[in-house]
């Protein structure tokens, strides 16, 4: 059986390995989160190297501060280990609630939905599956240690935040404006050529995206 590679795809000035991760960074530009696109590659020792997708700086919320984020198609047994390998290294106290140096969020593909209860319906019911050793999507455990929906979006104030899945959690969210980034990261095009802008989402006032000058 053939296996078919990801297409790699330019956006703001990074060529990515895959239009997935593409995805994901017009996300975050529409949720106005500052972000690196694989900054720094790691030694986790007996000859497991890894080099984490995103490294996202000033997120809102519980511990708030510097996040990693993993982007992942497709989890393989190598991926799974490298990415609880990075999570585990970065607590203080194995076994224990608590940031790690290390936080790092695991994301598939943009979540499905027409509406934002379908979009947090989809990060909950990925959340929680039954994955085996392999880390979740979306979810608090690489990142703190507690097995828990963890939902990206755009709060009440207009910053980038993971909301815990829960009403109380999720009352803080800006519904409108989260809902819009995931759609235009869904649909978001990079055929042909096309140089896309991307503004964060607010609100008060619409977001846009559309074609720079060539």
């Amino acid at each position: 059986m053939k296996i078919l590679k990801p297409i790699q795809t330019e956006y703001g000035g990074f060529l990515f390995r895959s239009r997935l991760e593409a995805r994901w960074a017009v996300f975050f530009d529409a949720c106005g989160v500052d972000w690196e696109y694989e900054p720094e590659g790691y030694d986790l020792g007996n000859g497991i190297h890894y080099l984490p997708d995103f490294l996202l700086h000033g997120v809102d919320g519980r511990d708030g501060g510097d996040l990693y984020v993993e982007v992942k198609g497709q989890m393989t047994d190598s991926d799974a280990e490298k990415i609880n390998r990075f999570a585990e290294l970065g607590m203080e106290e194995p076994d224990q609630y608590g940031k790690s140096a290390t936080a790092i969020l695991v994301v598939g593909r943009i979540p499905d939905g027409d509406s934002i209860d379908d979009i947090t319906d989809h990060i909950s019911q990925a959340a929680y599956d039954d994955c085996g050793d392999w880390p979740n999507e979306f979810n608090f455990r690489t990142i703190d240690g507690d097995y828990f929906a963890a939902h990206p979006g755009i709060n009440r104030n207009g910053n980038f935040e993971l909301f815990g899945d829960d009403s109380n959690y999720l009352a803080d969210m800006d519904p409108a404006a989260t809902e819009r980034a995931y759609r235009l990261a869904r649909y978001a095009r990079f055929e042909h050529g096309r140089k896309m802008r991307v503004q964060p989402c607010r609100s008060k006032g619409y977001q846009f995206i559309g074609e720079a000058g060539q």
